[in-house]
């Protein structure tokens, strides 16, 4: 069995405190005996997307910025594998990330968000790029993850893609407010049956200056099957016990994926 969690963070405009409040998290996830951790979208800061404001690119930081360098080093202490969101900064470009940290400490690879909203409260293009990175499967030390972040979750191709690179646990860290949560759940819990593989929603919780995020962070298994109770909207850690066997297992009784006839699809790579 495999022990993993989902931390709903309230963040504050003070990242130092967000930081802060994060490694205290991971910690008591350590006394739990928690391998891999997910956090929210863009955890490290409140949601400035909410707004257009230039001043909101100081925000960000690269992957030797303090952020990481925090969770890299708790990630090697503790031997636990991380999945950080963040506001990255690569040259002049921005983007919205997830790094995934080794139990090492050592970065084993990163996802840039790819589907990049544009309305009101969720300003995202007016701060990040495109992700350019494609849809990676990274392996760990202890299992491989896919990542959606948040609005990828609307695009079955994405999730799709990352089930035939051989992901076993799908993160999908969220900034969600309002009442879309069946929505949500629905999309993240078809990805899970379709593609065969664990799937781990993780939603910001608190009220900033013009949000109110719900939380209801849930886990779900490869047979479509919620493990526990969804959480709540207070801050806090989720978490599942896993068995990876179950990967396979689905994947060989409904074999989905080795049914696939790829040549009937060719409509769903045209431009609109």
């Amino acid at each position: 069995m495999l022990r993993i969690a989902g931390v709903q963070l309230s963040c504050k405009k003070d990242k130092e405190y967000n930081l802060n409040r994060a490694l205290k998290l991971i910690r008591f996830a350590a006394t739990k005996e928690v391998k891999i951790v997910c956090f929210p979208e863009l955890f490290q800061t409140h949601w400035f997307p909410a707004e257009i404001n230039t001043d909101n690119f100081a925000l960000a930081e690269d992957e030797n910025g303090p952020t990481l360098t925090e969770m890299r080093e708790m990630a090697r202490k503790e031997e636990m594998v991380l999945v950080c969101d963040i506001f990255e900064k690569d040259g002049d470009r921005y983007f919205n990330t997830a790094f995934v940290i080794d139990a090492d400490g050592e970065i084993a690879g990163k996802y840039r968000k790819i589907h990049v909203p544009q309305f009101p409260l969720w300003e995202e293009r007016s701060y990040f790029e495109t992700g350019d990175m494609g849809f990676p499967v990274i392996e760990t030390r202890y299992a491989k993850l896919g990542i959606l972040i948040c609005w990828d979750n609307f695009f079955p191709e994405a999730a799709r893609i990352l089930g035939l690179g051989g992901a076993e646990i799908l993160f999908c860290p969220t900034a969600n407010a309002f009442l879309s949560h069946h929505r949500w759940k629905t999309m993240i819990m078809s990805h899970a049956i379709a593609n065969g593989y664990y799937a781990f929603r993780v939603n910001r919780v608190g009220v900033e200056d013009k949000q109110n995020f719900y939380g209801m962070s849930f886990c779900v298994g490869p047979g479509g099957n919620l493990l526990g109770e969804e959480s709540g909207k207070t801050e806090g850690l989720i978490i599942a016990d896993i068995d990876l066997k179950e990967v396979s297992s689905a994947r060989n009784q409904w074999p989905v994926l080795k049914d696939r006839r790829p040549r009937f699809y060719h409509t769903l790579v045209k431009e609109s």
